[in-house]
């Protein structure tokens, strides 16, 4: 960044010097006048006398200074080579550093943070955002120098041809920056408003390209059609606003310029006319540096509006590199030794509420504690908060009110990499990744062992199809698992989590798409392999908990009344009843003993 304005100085300069070699030319070789006489140039002269002595003729002088300017010519191009190389280098490497810094600022960010900000216009900000400011810092190292060194080196030459001839170009600097700076205020909030609906049209791609299926089976391309023409339709036309403003520019900057030329060839020819010190290589030179000046001024108006653009850009890419985490590492971590503790998980007077939610509690007042080695199962109705309650243990989000702890310490008191790294957790929703099987399973531990992850896929019941496949556990999984069933993509997920061999496992309705004789197989081989590992499920079937060593039932309003073995909530909990009279009506329910057998 520093060697590509140095660079460029040494290139305008060669350009500066050529017209005023072009003059001596037109005076001397062409026209024939004396080099050494009232109207030459001393210097010049001495040169040419050192060079050829008597023998000086015009072809030979024009000889000489058209070689002179071919070298001058090379030696800028060899600057302007160099300065284009250390741009590019400089550039593609800011926008290289900025990239990575934004997505590592993404990844730490909280979940509740990247909703907010939504993923099409995260997409938007580091790709589309980050290239306009790498465009632009382009622009910029090379018209930084150019056309303030074209703008001052012109008048500096004009002024010294003829006072009248500078006066023209400074006459006609203030009527263009008050042109400029009207069409830029005007553009300001368009080149906003063209972000904001690219954002859009991010968003509806991934959601359509996501839910293609859902789309599908709901005959709806027309409509999704129809909702992205109209966003594309918006984007497109604040963009031609903003074209059709930027066009005003060029045509009035060349009326301008032509005008300009104009007046340096009229007030020139007077000067000629007067008999005052006024040559045609003059003139000639004039318009040369008048034409250098003022577009140097159409330089400098298309860097503004880079500038503007880049503005808007930056803003948004700023908006993300500045937003702290809301869930953060502790300042000081506790490096002390957690006192020991029967509980591996204890939900200590907890309530939370969502930070959209404009403060609305989705569980309120919720106290547990669950043991070391216990399968511990969450169940309610669709939408009572039991997800939002697991989501607490590896901090996804932080309690509202009350404390959440792991092995007798507060989860706010670990680092986060420590926290999590004691937990299996596996969602609602099945996330893979478009590569093998393979290494899908060792996301969770990428030093696992071929045992350790054919023993976790057959505990998750995953062994069986995978071993099916032409390739086995290589098999390549298509984006999102789209290449395998419900079941398939949770025994995935399951043996994801279990391969690392989890302290704390969490299976957030992990096992919904699996039937019920493969679901009793993965609990008995769970109880069975995995016999120290505290296991939190949540689930909506009565089936899935039932032989779990407690239930907490949570509430529609969020509470916990009651937490309790399958038999006594049968007892004393109404929702727990409901729930199961109404799955033992539907047929939802086999009966199954402790070691999980049908």
């Amino acid at each position: 960044m520093i060697c590509a304005p140095l660079l460029m100085v040494g290139e305008v300069a060669c350009d500066l010097f050529l017209p005023y070699l072009m003059s001596f030319i037109v005076n001397y070789g062409i026209l024939g006048m004396d080099i050494s006489g009232a109207n030459g140039s001393a210097f010049v002269a001495r040169i040419m006398q050192m060079l050829w002595g008597s023998g000086l003729t015009r072809p030979r002088l024009i000889v000489t200074l058209g070689v002179l300017m071919l070298v001058i010519t090379l030696v800028g191009g060899f600057f302007g080579v160099f300065c284009s190389f250390v741009t590019q280098k400089a550039a593609q490497g800011f926008g290289h550093d900025l990239r990575c810094a934004a997505y590592k600022k993404v990844m730490s960010l909280s979940i509740e943070q990247t909703d907010a900000f939504t993923t099409g216009s995260l997409v938007t900000r580091l790709t589309n955002d980050i290239t306009v400011v790498v465009e632009f810092l382009q622009q910029l190292l090379r018209s930084f120098v150019r056309p303030p060194m074209f703008m001052f080196g012109g008048m500096v030459m004009l002024f010294s041809l003829h006072a009248g001839f500078g006066m023209i170009v400074l006459a006609i600097i203030p009527s263009v920056a008050l042109l400029i700076y009207i069409i830029l205020k005007k553009a300001l909030p368009l080149f906003k408003e063209s972000q904001n609906r690219l954002d859009t049209i991010n968003l509806i791609v991934q959601e359509n390209t996501g839910g293609a299926r859902v789309i599908k089976a709901y005959v709806r391309e027309d409509y999704e059609y129809d909702r992205f023409t109209e966003a594309n339709t918006q984007y497109k036309n604040v963009n031609l606003d903003v074209f059709k403003l930027m066009a005003t520019l060029p045509p009035i900057m060349q009326f301008m310029m032509n005008f300009a030329v104009l007046l340096v060839i009229f007030i020139g020819c007077r000067a000629i006319g007067l008999g005052k010190t006024m040559t045609t290589g003059a003139i000639m030179a004039a318009v040369t540096y008048t034409t250098q000046a003022v577009r140097s001024l159409i330089m400098a108006t298309n860097l503004l509006q880079s500038v503007t653009r880049a503005q808007v850009s930056s803003a948004r890419i700023n908006a993300v590199l500045e937003t702290e985490p809301v869930v953060a590492d502790p300042d000081e971590v506790d490096t002390e030794t957690p006192h020991e503790s029967d509980y591996a998980v204890e939900f200590d007077n907890v309530s939370f509420a969502y930070p959209q939610a404009s403060g609305k509690l989705v569980l309120k007042n919720i106290t547990l504690r669950i043991k070391r080695g216990e399968t511990f199962a969450i169940i309610g109705s669709t939408g009572s908060g039991k997800s939002s309650l697991v989501s607490l243990i590896p901090r996804f989000y932080d309690a509202t009110t009350g404390r959440v702890c792991v092995d007798g310490k507060n989860v706010r008191d670990y680092k986060q990499s420590e926290l999590r790294s004691k937990l299996g957790y596996v969602m609602q929703k099945s996330e893979l990744f478009s590569a093998s099987a393979k290494e899908n399973i060792t996301f969770a531990k990428n030093n696992a062992t071929d045992q350790e992850i054919k023993t976790a896929a057959q505990a998750a019941q995953a062994d069986e199809f995978l071993s099916a496949k032409s390739d086995g556990y290589d098999t390549f999984i298509a984006e999102r698992g789209n290449s395998l069933s419900g079941g398939q993509k949770q025994r995935l997920s399951i043996t994801r989590a279990l391969v690392r061999k989890p302290d704390i496992l969490i299976l957030d309705d992990a096992t919904s798409a699996l039937d019920l004789a493969t679901e009793a197989k993965f609990h008995a081989a769970l109880h069975e392999q995995y016999a120290g590992t505290t296991v939190i499920m949540v689930a909506q079937r009565i089936a899935s908990v039932k032989a779990a060593d407690r239930i907490a039932v949570i509430e529609n309003d969020g509470t916990c009344a009651y937490c309790a073995p399958h038999e006594e909530l049968l007892r004393c909990s109404e929702t727990y009843r409901e729930i199961y009279d109404s799955q033992i009506k539907t047929g939802a329910l086999i009966e199954r003993n402790p070691e999980g057998a049908v």
